[in-house]
């Protein structure tokens, strides 16, 4: 089989398409024949070893995190999948590897396909759909009624903060570019704001959650924008920033950490049609590593980028 990896952490340079040998599904795993994955920004955090202390020393490493397939064996201990199953899912930052023909994951970051979804559609919703689920859901504790502003609302942790939070009745806000307003309207945002023209600073308006999406807000400009007893949720944590947490508990750094219940939750919403993420590239595994490349120095595209097997 085929899969991008790399045998050493570095820059683009390293990443190579290669022949490789899955190995067997170990207790709890499943081994997952891919049928596509999409790219997300840990690919290549991962990658440059920004998280080695996670994902060790050994190589060679596989590149990817996110996809769907067919189940083609289980380890032991697994109940919830079967050879022959519809899946998608997120693969474990110690082993990744989603960028290739097969891949081996935690049968817990896992869920059945909805019909009503194809894979490619399917294979977006992994790493977005868990961490919006992580600061909404687990973090926040997200109430029916609630306001809520997202911001960064039409990248794909933005846009599936945007649809889960209106999914549990809160009413939503949230920044984009003026490019991208009409799709913000589109997915019931009630207040826009241009990120690129607009001082957070000064704006009056408060709510009971901010959900910085984007990795771009201060801390000090999400907890202005709070209602008393309300949660800035914050996707680029530091050790500085849980620190703080300890000591300020409106401040929730999110870490993407998947759990059974979060993908069952996804693919249930995915399947009511109340979850999607919108596709704007879509390359065979060949022409995948300049994609990487692209969205690494920073090309924007509206959707995702995914890759076929």
């Amino acid at each position: 089989m085929k899969r991008i990896q790399y045998h050493k952490y570095g820059g683009p340079e390293v990443m190579k398409l290669e022949d490789f040998g899955l190995r067997a599904p170990g207790k709890g795993e499943v081994d997952v024949k891919v049928s596509f994955a999409a790219i997300n920004p840990i690919d290549w955090k991962v990658r440059n070893g920004h998280l080695k202390m996670v994902t060790g020393k050994k190589f060679p490493r596989g590149l990817g995190s996110d996809f769907s397939g067919t189940v083609i064996s289980v380890g032991p201990g697994v109940t919830r999948f079967k050879v022959g199953d519809a899946v998608f899912g997120s693969a474990q930052i110690k082993d990744s590897g989603a960028l290739g023909e097969a891949v081996i994951a935690p049968e817990s970051f896992l869920a059945k396909k909805p019909a009503e979804v194809s894979f490619e559609e399917a294979a977006c919703l992994g790493t977005p759909g868990i961490t919006a689920w992580n600061g909404l859901i687990d973090k926040a504790n997200l109430q029916s009624g609630a306001e809520v502003f997202i911001n960064g609302c039409t990248g794909a942790v933005g846009e599936s903060a945007v649809q889960i939070a209106r999914m549990l009745g809160a009413k939503v806000s949230g920044s984009c570019s003026a490019q991208q307003r009409q799709r913000a309207e589109q997915m019931g945002v009630t207040r826009i704001f241009d990120y690129r023209t607009t001082d957070f600073s000064k704006v009056k308006e408060r709510f009971d959650v901010v959900y910085d999406t984007a990795g771009m807000m201060t801390v000090a400009t999400g907890l202005g924008l709070l209602r008393k007893g309300g949660v800035f949720l914050d996707i680029n944590p530091t050790p500085g920033k849980f620190i703080r947490a300890l000591v300020n508990g409106r401040l929730k750094p999110i870490i993407c950490t998947a759990r059974a219940d979060i993908l069952d939750g996804l693919a249930k919403a995915a399947g009511e049609g109340r979850l999607r993420l919108p596709i704007a590239v879509t390359v065979p595994l060949r022409d995948a590593i300049p994609q990487v490349i692209a969205l690494e120095q920073g090309r924007k595209h509206n959707g995702k980028v995914v890759v076929a097997m």
